[in-house]
């Protein structure tokens, strides 16, 4: 007889439509009305009497609330549901992503390779904090990708979820079972060896080239698919790019020894994307450095691209106004094609291409620069922000740099009127921005608390 569904979990969570449905729980739309904020919660099937049962529950509770990392979903809550006493229930409460999965979205059509590796990416460096925790995620595949709505940007952001069969690094397989979905199991998988990292790098090589080409790579029945995988690789499209195909190729080889781990992999698609760019003519090569990958990979780490300033970031732009007396101060994060105005005050450009782009060379030095007048600088010449704004003369950068020395933007002053920059005031404008770079860094921390992804 089927589970009565409470009409509140724990007395707190009220319970919504249905999600997704799995074999041992069922994930909600919920509303938390004491925060005010719509989540998702996993109700598992199994009551919390089985120890078995409990024992799986807790241990993907354990890993959520160890783990914060923008490639993956939070946990806000975990507890027993005791509205039925004689049947309790471990639940879940996560963050509700405002998305749908991959597997939806490619019912639409295949991703972009821009796309892809972008995505690619993200996912992978979620991977590599969970390898790092000392766990393996056992079940990658397009459903169980979360797409994060970014409004009209068309770069797409994932985030992974469901770690109900994760288990940790080491730790031989129970009984010889195969855990996971067939169509994304790794060929060691297939011959129930023990389990690797390489297991998850293989099946996220499958499911990126599924969005590319919106197929399975290994279709057909259990045995089919899962047998296919021992006796070939995975056939990667002529019309998938070069320098992507040779990435997923190496995260679906057939050796685990072969494949990346999930950090290289992260770095190897933004080098994928860096490609593209440059191929589609949309970055200028001289711009980039040699560690542009790396760079990327930690722009996307701060995950603030296409997100809302917050009024601590605010309230650093407005303390540097005042400092340096300007009329305008700019939060610039330099991404792969463009530069994006985390905040931008009262001009109307949100973002300008990278190849015109101002902060472009302080990414490229790691260093600061100023113009007394932009007017008289080649630099300058037929630049968005003269266009947006005909009166803007000064300008000064500084950079703002990662704890790991990649620098992903700077804090930029402008004034109306013709000036040189003193030594003090370009002192002060460093100073700010490190504690925008840090502030920037608590963000990741803080979305525990703020739940602003």
């Amino acid at each position: 007889m089927p589970q009565a569904i409470p009409p509140a979990v724990a007395g707190r969570y009220r319970i919504g439509d249905v999600i997704g449905r799995g074999g041992r729980a069922t994930v909600y739309e919920a509303h938390d009305p004491l925060l005010g904020r719509k989540v998702a919660l996993k109700l598992f099937t199994a009551t919390a009497t089985s120890p078995e049962e409990v024992r799986l529950q807790e241990a993907e509770a354990r890993l959520l609330a160890g783990l914060d990392h923008f490639a993956l979903t939070t946990l806000f809550d975990a507890g027993v549901d005791l509205s039925d006493p004689e049947s309790p229930r471990i639940f879940l409460v996560m963050e509700r992503v405002a998305g749908a999965d991959l597997r939806r979205r490619l019912r639409e059509g295949p991703l972009t390779a821009a796309q892809a590796a972008t995505l690619g990416s993200d996912l992978a460096q979620g991977l590599e904090a969970v390898h790092e925790a000392g766990f393996l995620h056992r079940d990658i595949k397009p459903a169980n990708v979360l797409l994060v709505r970014r409004g009209p940007s068309s770069r797409i952001r994932g985030k992974l979820t469901d770690f109900g069969i994760s288990t940790i690094i080491g730790v031989a397989a129970d009984g010889g079972s195969t855990t996971g979905t067939v169509a994304y199991l790794s060929p060691e998988q297939v011959r129930g060896q023990d389990p690797s990292p390489a297991w998850d790098v293989y099946a996220l090589g499958l499911v990126l080239l599924e969005s590319l080409t919106g197929v399975v790579a290994f279709p057909g029945d259990v045995d089919e698919s899962a047998l296919a995988r021992l006796d070939r690789d995975p056939e990667i499209p002529d019309t998938v790019p070069q320098v992507l195909a040779r990435v997923l190729a190496a995260m679906t080889a057939r050796d685990p020894g072969d494949r990346p781990t999930a950090g290289e992999a992260s770095v190897a698609l933004q080098d994928a994307f860096v490609a593209g760019l440059i191929e589609a003519r949309r970055v200028d090569p001289d711009v980039l450095g040699d560690a542009e990958p790396e760079r990327l990979a930690a722009v996307r780490r701060v995950s603030v691209l296409d997100t809302r300033t917050d009024e601590a970031i605010e309230r650093i732009v407005r303390l540097a106004r005042r400092l340096l007396q300007v009329p305008l101060v700019l939060v610039s994060i330099v991404d792969g094609d463009r530069e994006w105005f985390l905040s931008h005050g009262g001009l109307h450009v949100a973002q300008v291409p990278r190849n015109a782009s101002f902060a472009a060379e302080t990414v490229s030095t790691g260093e600061g620069w100023t113009a007394a007048d932009l007017r008289e600088d080649p630099r300058a010449e037929g630049h968005p922000l003269l266009a947006a704004d005909p009166e803007l003369r000064a300008y000064a950068a500084q950079p703002l740099t990662t704890f790991d020395g990649y620098t992903i933007g700077a804090l930029v002053a402008l004034d109306r009127e013709v000036r040189t920059f003193t030594e003090e005031e370009l002192a002060d404008l460093a100073d700010l921005a490190a504690v925008t770079m840090r502030e920037l860094d608590l963000r990741l921390l803080g979305r525990r608390v703020l739940f602003d992804r």
